[in-house]
């Protein structure tokens, strides 16, 4: 699946619900379907700067696309990055570093978001394409 097909299905599924409370929920709930991050990588090193609670991203390259694992300290970010892990793993750098990410404002979350999260939200998109220019870098 695309990039765009799987932003298309997260709009799809938060138009399902009618309010905040609603959407707040399912992203605590897509928060606990997470790939969780090994132990070993819940360290400083793999720590988001910019970010008000704590969440950590690995990756790793699987055949020539990126596979990311994640974990977070506080529910509603843990969330946030389940999203975009959603969207962002298992697929080509390339991609992911050309990727939109215009979803995020059509389901109203970084304006629902408080600013500090809204900014670790950044961060996070920030981290995710880092990695994927890194591991560009390696296939070039």
């Amino acid at each position: 699946m695309s990039i765009q097909d799987i932003q298309n299905d997260i709009i799809e599924e938060f138009e399902m619900f009618d309010d905040w409370e609603e959407r707040y929920q399912y992203m605590i709930d897509l928060g606990k379907t997470l790939p969780l991050i090994d132990e070993q990588y819940k360290t400083d090193d793999y720590l988001i700067k910019g970010c008000q609670s704590k969440v950590w991203v690995h990756a790793n390259m699987e055949n020539n696309k990126v596979v990311f694992t994640a974990d977070s300290d506080a529910i509603i970010t843990k969330g946030v990055i389940a999203i975009l892990i959603r969207v962002f793993s298992n697929q080509r750098p390339k991609d992911i570093i050309d990727a939109n990410t215009d979803f995020i404002d059509k389901i109203g979350l970084k304006e629902h978001l408080s600013p500090t999260r809204a900014n670790g939200l950044v961060s996070m998109i920030k981290q995710l394409k880092m990695y994927a220019i890194a591991y560009q870098t390696q296939l070039n």
